[in-house]
């Protein structure tokens, strides 16, 4: 008799509620928020919903409990896929709606949950959150963008450096090197609030990092960079 895998249970949520002109969605799938089916399929709902609000002018996805998002749910490896949308999906969600996602990152932000914030057009930090794609330290390379999107923020020598070594980068060096846009003070969801109210009175502008290419275009005329790899 042939061994099937089980069926994959959906857990973890992302709620959704409005503030004024702001949609909030909070991931909610304790201890550390990995990217479940769940949560997957909240992400949508909640992206769906909020552009559906005409009241909505921004969007803003933080994380509950101690994480923003640790990476993808290793307990949902060889599971039964079913009719629920791939981080692909959500990721394309975010990064294509016309309304501008702002993430809150308020704590660990490594592998899927870094891809995820790299798809939001602007990214505020508490001042303890780590980021970074440590799947090298497993042996495997970041499979949600992060090899495409990172460069085009930071640049291609900076990127392969952080993709190699894995290694955790501490919000205030984010910052520096421009993967965040700005680091909270007080509460990160208030801040990420105030952030949203500015972005809409600035006129609310995608900035998708998908067509950033000023680094990656000074890039690829360097060869001697890319001889280093």
């Amino acid at each position: 008799v042939a061994d099937f895998p089980e069926p994959l249970m959906i857990k973890g949520a992302v709620h959704f509620e409005t503030r004024n002109e702001i949609a909030l969605l909070s991931i909610d799938n304790p201890p550390v928020n990995p990217l479940s089916a769940g949560v997957r399929l909240g992400i949508c709902d909640g992206i769906e919903r909020a552009l559906a609000d005409k009241k909505v002018k921004a969007i803003v996805i933080t994380g509950m409990h101690r994480a923003f998002i640790a990476g993808a749910d290793i307990s949902e490896f060889g599971a039964a896929v079913t009719e629920v949308p791939s981080l692909l999906d959500a990721l394309d969600d975010m990064e294509s709606s016309p309304k501008p996602v702002i993430a809150a990152i308020n704590g660990t932000a490594f592998g899927g949950g870094l891809e995820v914030a790299l798809c939001c057009d602007y990214r505020i930090a508490a001042p303890t959150a780590p980021i970074g794609l440590p799947e090298e330290k497993l042996g495997l390379l970041p499979g949600g963008g992060g090899t495409q999107r990172l460069p085009r923020l930071i640049g291609a020598e900076a990127s392969v450096k952080a993709i190699i070594s894995g290694d955790p980068i501490l919000a205030p060096d984010a910052l520096a090197m421009g993967i965040v846009d700005r680091i909270a003070t007080g509460d990160i969801l208030e801040a990420a609030i105030a952030y949203a109210q500015e972005i809409i009175a600035g006129g609310a502008a995608k900035r998708r990092v998908r067509d950033i290419e000023d680094k990656i275009a000074t890039d690829r005329g360097n060869e001697a960079l890319f001889a280093q790899f």
